[in-house]
């Protein structure tokens, strides 16, 4: 059993900077990927950033590139998402996914809302 835990989400202004981490426990030997998704209200849930366990290079959408930073802590299977200059169309909920044995792990995400 993986289970997949987000924090750091909230309501931020236009601009501001948030920092999610998502930390994996239960049954784990090594992360091949971690990843954060986003899903808006109304949208399709999309890839925002993934890293692999080697940690580079990391994927970044082109949407976020410049302002968002992924990161990850293997020894804590802890990924991070650095959210900076954020925008209102960021407003989501964030997913943390991990891959493994080759099964893919959702966390139950968490809400960032910017406001204008």
């Amino acid at each position: 059993q993986v289970q997949l835990v987000e924090s750091g989400g909230g309501l931020v202004q236009t601009g501001g900077s948030l920092r999610l981490s998502c930390t994996a426990s239960g049954s784990i030997s090594s992360i091949e990927t971690m990843s954060w998704y986003r899903q808006a209200p109304g949208e399709e849930r999309e890839l925002v950033a993934s890293i692999t366990e080697g940690g580079y290079p990391p994927f970044l959408d082109f949407s976020v590139k410049g302002r968002f930073t992924i990161s990850r802590d293997n020894a804590k299977n802890t990924v991070f998402l650095q959210m900076n200059s954020l925008k209102p169309e960021d407003t989501a909920v964030y997913y943390c996914n991990a891959l493994m044995y080759g099964n893919y792990y959702w966390g139950q995400g968490t809400q960032v809302t910017v406001s204008s």
